[in-house]
């Protein structure tokens, strides 16, 4: 059985790409020999390949919200699994939104998804994939894994979820999120807190890398929390090990590990992680 671990595939805030720097957001979390996949930014399907998963393996993705660096690859993810040999039930959960996406994908490809039924005699992929949309709460159980969903707030999205693992060990990942204190609650006691983060002293200078102005800027200091705010989340709610993704700018070569945490270490003294592309931690065996 595969060791519990959290492999980070992409640690990139935001959907530009750029030469040699991270990948948009994607994870993949191993509990108890299954693999899942939390968001699903450009890049994710050769990110999971490459960190070790058989895509044939895929049994659940989970979205936290519609943005683009969240779920761009979502589509491309499942029609590589399905074309690798996936013969399985996928599942997806995913906010509000989620089906008309996977919809649209489909349509999208519909020449090659059918010819490839007719052709290759493969199973139809619309028959493999179970697309549940959720809100608050629990929303998966069987017995053995629980996932839970918090509500946060990422203005000017509404349906925007921090999402919380349980299986003996708990992983809880914050979702695009400004300072928010309910989520210190939803991830008391935590194993690992995955929160985003920001450097306010680099926003500037991403904005004018995007050929942004103002309203950009605004968007990205009224909707993310700062390093020093993941880490007063990860005080209140008396986490194992806070691990920072998300990271905004993640590809401003000004800025470096040592700069995150000297923020970061403003308010949180315990275990730390600075998220990059690849990262492997290892999870306490529930």
């Amino acid at each position: 059985m595969q060791a519990d671990r959290l492999i980070l595939l992409g640690t990139k805030g935001g959907p530009a790409v750029r030469p040699g720097g991270p990948m948009p957001t994607a994870s993949l979390l191993w509990l108890g020999g299954r693999p899942i996949v939390v968001d699903c930014g450009l890049g994710v399907t050769r990110a999971a390949v490459n960190a070790g998963l058989d895509l044939r393996q895929l049994s659940l993705i989970f979205i936290t919200h519609l943005h683009s660096d969240h779920v761009l690859e979502l589509g491309g993810l499942i029609h590589t699994a399905w074309t690798t040999g996936l013969t399985q039930r996928l599942r997806v959960f995913g906010p509000e939104g989620t089906r008309s996406l996977w919809t649209g994908f489909m349509t999208s490809l519909a020449f090659d998804c059918d010819i490839r039924v007719r052709d290759e005699g493969r199973i139809p992929l619309p028959d493999l994939v179970e697309i549940t949309e959720y809100g608050p709460g629990r929303i998966f159980d069987d017995g053995d894994l629980q996932v839970s969903a918090l509500q946060v707030e990422h203005p000017p999205v509404d349906a925007c979820f921090a999402l919380r693992f349980d299986r003996g060990t708990c992983v809880v990942f914050s979702a695009d999120t400004r300072f928010f204190p309910p989520l210190a609650e939803f991830a008391r006691g935590a194993d690992v807190l995955v929160h985003e983060a920001l450097l306010p002293a680099g926003v500037d200078a991403l904005v004018a890398r995007s050929n942004g102005g103002d309203k950009l800027r605004k968007h990205i200091t009224a909707s993310h929390s700062t390093a020093a705010e993941a880490g007063r989340i990860a005080s209140m709610a008396d986490v194992g090990r806070l691990v920072l993704h998300h990271l905004v700018p993640a590809d401003d070569p000004g800025f470096g590990p040592l700069d995150w945490q000297a923020a970061v270490r403003q308010s949180w003294q315990g275990a730390l992680d600075i998220g990059h592309d690849g990262m492997v931690i290892a999870l306490p065996q529930g």
